[in-house]
């Protein structure tokens, strides 16, 4: 089975179809170790990018996995950890 792989560019695609950008922030740039909060998303934009997450990817996401104080690394390293073959034997 191939595996899958939850990337910067699809978390970037996500949340602008979830939420939008804010102006003032620039998604194209180095974000990885930015909080969401920081890059203008609150909580409802969170619950809204996980829940298409999910939907997508077909995992569930813990609410720690969609907290405001974590980064687009951290997301991105929850979703990936789910996507594994040993993620998914542990879901």
């Amino acid at each position: 089975m191939p595996s899958i792989q939850f990337t910067l560019d699809d978390l970037r695609r996500i949340l602008l179809e979830a939420a939008g950008a804010d102006e003032n922030v620039d998604l194209a740039g180095d974000i990885l170790d930015t909080t969401f909060e920081v890059l203008g998303y609150e909580s409802i934009a969170l619950l809204e990018t996980g829940g298409r997450i999910e939907r997508e990817y077909g995992i569930v996401l813990d609410d720690d996995d969609l907290a405001d104080d974590i980064t687009p690394r951290d997301l991105i390293d929850a979703v990936n950890a789910q996507l594994s073959p040993a993620g998914a034997r542990a879901a």
